[in-house]
């Protein structure tokens, strides 16, 4: 069973920084892309950034681009969001999404059938 568990949400003011965690089980990996989305109240879910579990590369958004770095720990099973410069507009649930990956990862939620949960993201002005 895929298990996708999100954690490191909280409040922080503007300018600070905050690190998600994304901790994952039941599939194999190297074979996976896992990608960070958000969703803020009344908007649509967005896709932020993705890394592929076998060579690492990237994808970011560019509302997040240059602030925030998707990275993984295969040992663990975990990927990360380290989110720096966080401002009031980046305030929304944030998802971890995995699904097997075809040649590169992708930032479009429907082409992720496995979800955590969500953790809330706070940034005051």
């Amino acid at each position: 069973e895929v298990q996708l568990v999100e954690s490191g949400g909280g409040l922080v003011q503007a300018g600070g920084s905050l690190r998600l965690s994304c901790a994952a089980s039941g599939f194999i990996f190297e074979d996976y892309a896992i990608s960070w989305f958000r969703q803020a109240p009344g908007k649509e879910r967005e896709g932020i950034s993705c890394i592929s579990g076998s060579d690492g590369s990237t994808v970011y958004a560019d509302s997040v681009k240059g602030r925030f770095t998707i990275s993984s720990e295969n040992a663990k099973n975990t990927v990360y969001l380290q989110m720096n410069s966080l401002k009031p507009e980046d305030t929304a649930v944030y998802y971890c999404a995995a699904d097997v990956i075809h040649y590169v990862c992708s930032v479009y939620p429907e082409e992720y059938r496995y979800w955590g949960q969500g953790t809330q993201v706070t940034v005051s002005s």
